[in-house]
């Protein structure tokens, strides 16, 4: 058969690269850049004057920038776009883009490059780009041809938007964004992978549920992702099985006030085992399978204690534990399918069954545990400074039912989701990956996500510091975000665990008392309206001012103990 003949149709657009760059990302739906230019971005710049359609926020450093758009693709469900400053710029921001990797965000991350040629001279600010870039994103490549600008960047989104969703990042040399051409500018592609499992596998995984004793379900960010609360309550119900999150709790993956749930587990190994070691099978929704922080001797998952597992990421199938069952599927679509099947092939037993399992649960679910921690703390009257744990529940007790809380803030919100209700898939957003500094940048993403509601980015004084310009960007942009800052004047947890694995009580370099740090000052010199407070009733004045206040943002420094 002979070869189809070469389109003679001639391309007759003339574009510049810079300008091509903006309407691509813009026909792939990025309607946000957040970003942090210099000399080399300046075509982008200078193009975006031309292109109010696509809103461009500023941050000070790039680390911010990554985890402001971080929280607002997370919060969004949008691809979006993120521009960065040559060899240093992208070096700022490798720690924030190793998070939105863990995070599964999909991102587009840019950098302006020396002009080709130019780079050979090895000029001020210059190295290879994409070897910086690769170990934390999907893709990652150079533009060497005008022509292949529009190719790359759908290419870019097609990876960056397709399960295992996360950032890919793109050199952009000078010349390439400032020469112009007539280009073929392409059509988006997306890979629909909401897909299900097969009946026979389906009918498997049904049996093997109804099989299991004692079954617990392991909550997953994909249960959020995937839009599926409403799909993991009904499993939830029809087998009566509790609900467990996952041990990193970096988002609202199941509604806490649901009678099947329990809480989060945490990373101690020897805590998990123990709690594990109730059930015959553990099923993982979207989950995480027990990451843990530190190493220990004791493994987490008993060896009585069979592992089932559904989600998109089949890295994390078998990667630690073996699964039994391990389906490579969408959470939403699956769930809705095995829920029928289940109820078809358990009948009326099994509804038997999940009405007294959910009776034996009800006394010790997370509402039975909320109110019995709740019951045992009182109003410090006169105390100084606040115990973490009554601001916490405080805080969660006066806030808007929709309210959106961003956390990172390690042992001063160690008991926040104790009180802090998941009654949605956005109200909650946590750090997944553990490196500090994201939480006070992403809570600005999330409100310019969320613009109807009230964010509360509740943060650590340690972790605030890493990335204390967002303050600015808050202010700039005029968001109504509510930074609640703990502030116990050192890196606690290292003090903790300097104690707990060493014996030694006395840390060195972990204190941030001498001189002390005055962090409301710091965000009244960003233009936040700011105070310091340790007492309750000034907690709750300064919580009051803060609420009513929706014209720009509001900074709490907490002292609380060490």
């Amino acid at each position: 058969m002979p070869d189809a003949p070469i389109s003679k149709t001639a391309v007759t657009n003339t574009i510049t690269g810079r300008d091509a760059f903006l309407r691509v990302l813009s026909d792939e739906g990025v309607v946000k850049m957040f970003g942090n230019p210099g000399t080399t971005e300046l075509p982008i710049m200078h193009a975006l004057s031309s292109a109010p359609e696509m809103g461009y926020v500023l941050a000070l450093q790039e680390a911010v920038v990554i985890a402001m758009a971080d929280g607002y693709a997370r919060a969004s469900g949008k691809l979006v776009s993120c521009n960065v400053h040559v060899a240093p710029g992208l070096g700022n921001a490798i720690g924030s883009i190793y998070t939105s990797m863990m995070s599964g965000t999909a991102m587009i991350v840019t950098a302006g490059q020396q002009e080709q040629g130019h780079g050979l001279t090895e000029p001020l600010l210059y190295a290879p780009l994409v070897p910086i870039a690769t170990p934390v994103v999907k893709w990652a490549t150079e533009v060497s041809r005008i022509e292949d600008l529009p190719r790359i960047l759908r290419r870019a989104a097609k990876i960056a938007t397709t399960a295992p969703t996360g950032p890919v990042f793109i050199s952009l040399p000078g010349d390439i964004l400032n020469n112009e051409a007539a280009i073929d500018m392409g059509e988006a592609t997306r890979v629909d992978t909401a897909v299900r499992p097969s009946d026979a596998a389906l009918e498997h995984l049904a049996r093997r549920l109804l099989a299991a004793k004692k079954p617990v379900i392991l909550a997953g960010h994909e249960i959020a992702t995937s839009d599926a609360f409403e799909e993991a309550t009904a499993l939830a119900e029809v087998l009566g099985a509790p609900v467990l999150q996952q041990t990193v709790a970096w988002g609202a993956h199941f509604p806490s006030e649901h009678p099947c749930y329990l809480g989060a587990l945490n990373r101690d190994q020897k805590y998990v085992r123990r709690v594990l070691s109730d059930y015959d099978l553990m099923f993982c929704v979207g989950a995480d399978v027990l990451k843990m922080s530190v190493w220990s001797e004791t493994e987490p998952l008993p060896e009585t204690t069979a592992v089932a597992m559904v989600g998109l990421r089949d890295w994390e199938m078998g990667k630690n534990f073996p699964a039994e069952i391990a389906l490579r599927a969408d959470v939403k679509e699956t769930l809705k399918a095995l829920v029928p099947l289940l109820k078809k092939l358990g009948g009326a037993n099994l509804a038997e069954r999940a009405k007294a399992s959910m009776a034996d649960i009800a006394p010790r679910n997370w509402n039975a545990q909320r109110k019995a921690r709740a019951a045992k703390l009182t109003a410090p009257a006169s105390e100084k400074p606040l115990q973490a744990e009554w601001a916490m529940m405080r805080l969660t007790d006066r806030l808007p039912k929709d309210a959106i809380v961003v956390e990172e803030g390690l042992t001063s919100t160690a008991t926040l989701m104790n009180y802090f209700a998941f009654r949605d898939r956005n109200s909650f957003f946590g750090n997944v990956s553990g490196g500090i500094g994201w939480g006070i940048a992403a809570a600005v993403g999330v409100q310019i996500a969320e613009p109807a509601r009230r964010v509360v980015a509740v943060i650590g004084d340690g972790s605030a510091m890493y990335s204390i310009t967002a303050l600015w960007t808050a202010a700039n942009q005029k968001l109504p975000v509510i930074f609640v800052i703990t502030n116990n004047e050192g890196y606690q947890i290292l003090k903790n665990r300097l104690k707990l694995f060493h014996g030694n009580d006395k840390p060195i370099g972990m204190d941030f008392n001498d001189p002390p740090m005055d962090i409301a000052a710091i965000a009244r010199g960003f233009g936040l309206a700011a105070e310091r407070v340790d007492t309750a009733a000034g907690f709750d004045a300064a919580l009051d001012k803060a609420l009513a206040r929706t014209n720009g943002p509001t900074l709490i420094e907490v002292m609380v103990k060490s």
